[in-house]
């Protein structure tokens, strides 16, 4: 394709993309509009000037004819920091532009654009943190323990309650987070709300707890993007009063796959750390097309997010009353929270298949391979399904379709029993310490009461079963050995079978 052929057709792409409807009332102000970085590379395109620069296949000529089959416009779009482009790592033009827009949407003091995704924002918080102590529920990501190898931090960690009949943790409580907090003073606290099953703990009595002891509150909100632009939806972290939340934007914000955002507010944590944090942690040659997909994004949420959820909140109203008639399914909602402030995002379906007499892995298989449809996660007992703005009356449909098939052919009544999860949790050395001290690997049967030397973790959704510098008790031990017979997807352990695991030498 010609030069100039090649730039026509993406530059009319993008347009195409620029003048989408944005009649919908505004309530944040007319700046919202605006996509200052998007506005930027279709000017550049525009031009359609020479480029001695990389990436190397120079906006889409030099690709594989693979990729450009999909169609050349987007990867327009793939530049890098050209003079009116911006730097990421010191934004003074569009990029610092569309990063206000985005602080203004989300009600924070400061937004920061992430390219190396959500792990990324939650490493940069924990190093801004500092070395001291950190209290951490049981159910954080793996990306808070690659947060604590990397700051040193010294974990505290609280093990979250569990909602009956699901084995689905519904997070820790103002009185919980308080107790540690006087327990250990000068502590951060971090949270996780809502969780990969949609649950969302009382962030304000959280919010609370830290505040009342002058401590920062962090929240990992990964699935929480979509929180602030509907009533309907639990409170987001901002909202709340928190200190600073990482969201992954492609989670249910619209932008593309890896592209995040954290978000700051007050002076608990100082920016230029977490700034500087991001600097060291975030890759030197940032996506240009994961940026633009975040400002658009954020567009798209300010000017018809709530329009946008309704129709979504619509769709998971419909499908979960259908789920909830089929026999032997249990469909989690808000009345098997605990207490009066937990809240359930409704945009997510917790699918409980042991009625079935199926783990939830076993019925992920079978509608996959069986019925052609994929869900967002499965563990033990439940199906994890996940309604977007992207979703599909007919993805609901074959959704509930293929249950009622697998349910009449399972015959309900034979119920799997509970799988029975780790009593406690005893922590001998920090994770840093363990992390680089000297290692060997051993079989699984003989490492009861080892120190461990790396991570398990369950993925999805990625809680760790055992961290570095725990040591490995009966309980613990128990546990995964039944995930290495179950062959459960776990991440952070060198043998994926499971079959072996490195411990601290002793």
């Amino acid at each position: 394709m010609k030069n100039k052929s090649l730039a026509n057709t993406a530059f009319y792409g993008i347009l195409f993309l620029l003048t989408f409807n944005i009649s919908e009332v505004m309530l944040l102000g007319p700046e919202q509009e605006r996509a200052p970085l998007f506005e930027a590379l279709a000017a550049h395109v525009r031009k359609n000037p020479a480029g001695l620069h990389v990436p190397g296949h120079s906006r889409g000529r030099g690709l594989p004819e693979e990729l450009l089959s999909l169609g050349s416009a987007l990867f327009g779009l793939d530049l890098t920091e050209l003079p009116g482009l911006d730097d990421l790592h010191s934004p003074r033009g569009p990029i610092a532009r569309a990063q206000e827009l985005a602080a203004q949407a989300y009600g924070a003091d400061r937004t920061f654009f992430l390219v190396n995704g959500t792990t990324a924002g939650i490493h940069a918080l924990i190093c801004a943190a500092g070395r001291g102590k950190i209290i951490v529920p049981r159910n954080a990501h793996r990306s808070v323990l690659g947060g604590l190898i990397l700051s040193d931090a010294d974990p505290v960690y609280v093990v979250p309650g569990i909602i009956p009949g699901f084995g689905v943790d519904c997070g820790i409580t103002p009185r919980e987070a308080a107790g540690a907090l006087d327990e250990y003073p000068g502590a951060a606290l971090l949270v996780v709300r809502p969780n990969y099953y949609g649950v969302a703990e009382d962030l304000d009595g959280l919010v609370l707890a830290a505040h009342m002891r002058d401590r920062p509150l962090m929240v990992d909100e990964a699935h929480g993007a979509h929180l602030r632009f509907h009533p309907g939806l639990p409170e987001d972290a901002m909202a709340a009063g928190a200190d600073a939340s990482v969201q992954s934007t492609h989670k249910l914000g619209g932008s593309l796959t890896q592209s995040s955002m954290l978000h700051l507010r007050g002076g608990r944590l100082d920016a230029e750390k977490v700034a500087a944090s991001l600097s060291l942690l975030q890759t030197t040659s940032p996506s240009y097309i994961l940026m633009v997909s975040l400002d658009l994004a954020r567009r798209q949420l300010a000017l018809m997010g709530e329009g946008l959820i309704e129709r979504v909140l619509e769709l998971a109203r419909e499908l979960r009353g259908r789920l909830a008639r089929i026999r032997g399914l249990e469909v989690l909602t808000g009345e098997h929270l605990p207490g009066n402030a937990a809240r359930l995002d409704p945009t997510r379906l917790v699918i409980s298949v042991r009625g079935l007499g199926l783990t939830g892995y076993q019925a992920a298989g079978l509608l996959a391979e069986r019925y052609g449809v994929f869900v967002e996660m499965a563990d033990y007992g439940n199906l994890v399904a996940v309604i977007s703005a992207g979703t599909a009356r007919a993805d609901c449909n074959a959704l509930a379709h293929a249950l009622e098939d697998l349910a009449a052919r399972e015959r309900p009544g034979r119920r799997l029993p509970a799988l029975p999860l780790p009593a406690g949790f005893r922590k001998v050395m920090k994770p840093r310490e363990a992390w680089f001290s000297p290692a060997q690997r051993v079989a699984l049967e003989d490492a009861k009461g080892r120190v461990c030397a790396e991570m398990v973790a369950v993925y999805p959704p990625g809680i760790p079963a055992v961290c570095p510098g725990e040591v490995i008790t009966p309980e613990v031990h128990e546990y995964l050995v039944l995930l290495s017979k179950m062959r459960v997807p776990c991440q952070g352990a060198s043998d994926p079978e499971l079959k072996t695991i490195k411990v601290v030498v002793e």
